[in-house]
């Protein structure tokens, strides 16, 4: 009897390992031959799921898989009627005035204007003011200023909003809007706001506003669609006056915290034809998660009264494009780079080329300033920014790292004549997964008081010398190789 069961025992656990076996080559083939991920994606997930099969199988299907929402990728080639009619018009004058010759004589700046317009509708608008905000509580009172002074519609879009006393403020003062009689529509983000329950609104929907969350979490732990994330900071004001930056709404934006000291980071206020773009995305973002589309209304474009004379545009990226063209931006202004590349990122995980493009940069003779966290806010993502930093500084970059708070800002500043301002992190995340949005400012105005900023935080900043990254201890570079090896999968 011992014998049979054990001989029982014996044949169960050799069908499992086959069936291991199985799922396994056939996960490593859908991995390599089915999703669009990169190289390094691809070796990290092969080797999780291998190494450590039940696991790695569990995880892949929870945060591995490519996103496939079939209302996402439809809407990405709808464009609304106000929009579309911009876009025509701006075409006709590209093809017949030497619409670049119009905008600007750099070479550069056509260049990249050339990338985002034609292969992604990127509006140019040359009539942008634009006010740059670097503390959260200045952002947030005219933020909240803007709100008691409209008129027709507020769209808010968010990754994290908290209903804290600040969540509470910018709430209040949608309610009374609302009550004014002007349309009032927040998108959030259900795992960034996924402390913030339907029920935190109720006022407001009482009062006739919407709230609707980006891939509701109903069943969070086994729904694949977590991993995709609404990281955009969007809001229209009578889609005339637009905000975007790194600012998500709570208490620690605001307030100096324990956790994590001051909060640095970069926030745009804007108007001119550049609202046009904020406009069109938060519309499609909307509409792809609610049941009853945004009509296709005039008076969400109404006719332009931008004063402004910089030219800007908004791009976007995220899980339905495939031509990350957030981080084309970015490889476009590294390569264009002929003195200086500033960057402010509190997540610094570069895929290969933008690695090897900063390392031929500083090849180059340019000089290369990185200023990163000098804590973490995750600890996985940490190390692994840690690490590529420290590697940078083999070829001559300079790394700092923020010692009285915590720097949030996504900020690249190119020869103090143009920036990018906006929510993607220099990480595969804001790369490939999260749905993002950045403001490309042409502008040596605009670029040299953010340059004047870098510098400023570079006075409370730490410079990660070579001795100084030499002396970590093992288990820090114990954690930086585990981190280094996954940091695809963050």
């Amino acid at each position: 009897m011992i014998n049979i069961l054990g001989n029982l025992l014996l044949l169960i656990r050799s069908h499992i390992s086959m069936f291991i076996i199985i799922i396994n080559i056939t996960l490593s083939l859908i991995i390599i031959f089915r999703e669009r991920k990169s190289t390094s994606s691809t070796w990290s997930w092969l080797f999780v799921v291998n190494v450590l099969p039940i696991f790695g199988f569990i995880l892949y299907i929870l945060i591995g898989r490519g996103i496939s929402d079939y209302r996402i990728f439809e809407l990405k080639s709808q464009i609304r009627h106000g929009f579309k009619q911009e876009i025509k018009r701006a075409k006709k004058a590209y093809s017949q005035d030497k619409f670049l010759t119009k905008i600007t004589d750099n070479r550069v700046f056509g260049q990249l204007l050339h990338m985002l317009f034609i292969s992604e509708d990127a509006l140019v608008s040359m009539n942008t003011e634009v006010k740059l905000f670097t503390d959260g509580r200045e952002k947030f009172d005219a933020l909240i200023d803007d709100i008691s002074k409209a008129k027709h519609h507020i769209h808010v879009e968010y990754y994290i909003f908290r209903m804290d006393n600040l969540g509470k403020e910018v709430t209040n003062a949608l309610i009374a809007a609302r009550k004014r009689g002007v349309e009032v529509r927040v998108l959030i983000d259900a795992w960034g706001s996924n402390r913030t329950k339907h029920r935190d609104f109720k006022a407001l929907i009482e009062a006739g506003g919407e709230v609707v969350y980006f891939f509701p979490l109903i069943l969070p732990l086994i729904n694949p669609r977590t991993n995709y994330r609404l990281h955009r900071k969007i809001v229209v004001i009578d889609g005339k006056i637009g905000y975007t930056g790194g600012f998500n709404i709570g208490d620690e934006y605001v307030t100096v915290t324990k956790k994590f000291g001051y909060w640095r980071d970069n926030h745009l206020r804007v108007t001119g034809d550049v609202v046009y773009s904020l406009q069109n995305r938060f519309i499609m973002d909307w509409n792809s998660q609610h049941r009853h589309d945004i009509s296709e209304s005039i008076a969400y474009f109404p006719d332009s009264t931008g004063s402004g004379n910089l030219t800007t545009q908004f791009v976007t990226s995220g899980p339905d494009s495939k031509r990350e063209q957030i981080k084309m931006t970015y490889l476009k202004m590294i390569n264009a780079a002929e003195d200086e590349i500033l960057i402010q990122t509190p997540y610094f995980i570069p895929d290969d080329a933008i690695y090897d493009a900063l390392k031929l940069a500083l090849l180059s003779g340019v000089k290369v300033k990185l200023l990163i966290p000098n804590k973490p806010d995750h600890p996985f993502v940490y190390w692994a920014t840690y690490f590529f930093s420290g590697s940078l500084i083999d070829y001559g970059a300079e790394i700092y790292t923020y010692e009285i708070g915590f720097v949030h800002a996504k900020t690249i500043i190119i020869d103090g004549k143009f920036a990018s301002v906006g929510s993607a992190n220099f990480d595969y995340r804001s790369f490939m997964l999260d749905f993002e949005g950045n403001m490309v400012i042409y502008s040596h105005e605009t670029a040299q008081q953010l340059h004047g900023n870098f510098l400023e935080d570079l006075t409370v900043s730490l410079q990660l010398t070579k001795e100084r990254y030499e002396q970590r201890s093992a288990w820090i570079r114990f954690k930086e190789g585990v981190a280094r090896l996954i940091s695809p999968m963050l």
